[in-house]
């Protein structure tokens, strides 16, 4: 058992080679806050940390590895997941709406948010412990930071709140519409619009200095807002259904995401990409096969 500050990291026993090669598992243990998460890692493959990592973090493993035999330009990586100790799902939900939830004012009695918390937790213990311990002979280059859904919005508050700490920022299909909108407002508050001038994107294609600035990938699915009819629906269940995911305004806001960033010019790129047809839950592994690609292009 490996220790730093008042965190234990306690190590699973080790999976067979021909089950799951080169895939450890750890689980990280505040005694003090009563706190644990499952560190998943997979290598080797550029260091990229996945949030959800009981739901992605084999799904971005396997990514990197299908890759590499196709791709002898890709450079070897360290795939670094964050989950929770669970046995009967992929979600935490309750400890992830902490987790992952910037510090903006909302609705009475939600719980205080954890997103500066877990942020500290990444980068001021796991990516030590990782760097230092686990991988001490790896030559540490770039690293990236994925979320899906309210992780994506985590992703986005990293962005706008740690721009420097991950080379990449991909966020898959993030939930802006979240506590109406504010995240929105809080990247044009902390970032601004990039010119003097209105409207705001009329600056948004000029160039400047891209030196350490983050890339950023977006993503978002057709079938979010505009869900069609499923062959097996009844009518009744598919008007409640596109009712629900309509409301969430997905192409909208994830677009208004994407021109805020821009315009601001705090990234030296920020692509935004709509997969046809997909819904929430497939652009989360979608996002992962094109996001390392955009990630090691970058």
């Amino acid at each position: 058992m490996a220790s730093l500050s008042s965190w234990s990291f306690t190590a699973f026993p080790p999976f067979p080679a021909t089950v799951l090669p080169n895939y450890a598992v750890w689980n990280a243990t505040n005694e003090s806050k009563n706190l644990t998460y499952q560190i998943g890692v997979s290598w080797p493959f550029e260091w990229e940390y996945v949030t959800d990592g009981n739901a992605y973090g084999l799904t971005a493993a396997e990514n990197f590895k299908r890759r590499k035999p196709v791709d002898s330009a890709q450079p070897d990586s360290v795939v670094v997941t964050i989950g929770y100790p669970l046995s009967n799902n992929v979600y935490d939900l309750s400890r992830r709406f902490v987790d992952l939830r910037p510090p903006l004012p909302g609705p009475e009695g939600d719980p205080p948010s954890g997103a500066d918390d877990f942020i500290a937790f990444i980068n001021g213990i796991l990516r030590p412990w990782m760097q230092n311990t686990v991988f001490p002979s790896v030559t540490f280059t770039r690293d990236a930071l994925y979320g899906h859904s309210f992780g994506g919005v985590f992703v986005v508050y990293a962005l706008i709140a740690y721009p420097g700490m991950f080379d990449t920022y991909l966020a898959a299909t993030p939930t802006m519409i979240w506590n109406n909108g504010s995240l929105l407002d809080e990247v044009t508050r902390r970032w601004g619009t990039g010119c003097l001038q209105e409207p705001v994107l009329a600056c948004a294609n000029e160039t400047g200095n891209t030196v350490k600035k983050p890339a950023v990938f977006i993503t978002y699915g057709s079938a979010e807002q505009f869900p069609p009819r499923r062959r097996t629906e009844t009518e009744a269940a598919f008007q409640e259904r596109k009712a629900l995911w309509q409301s969430f305004k997905q192409t909208e806001v994830t677009h208004e995401l994407f021109y805020r960033i821009q315009a601001s010019q705090r990234t030296r790129d920020v692509t935004l990409k709509e997969y046809i047809g997909q819904d929430h839950a497939g652009v989360a592994s979608s996002t992962i096969g094109d996001g390392i690609g955009y990630f090691v292009d970058w």
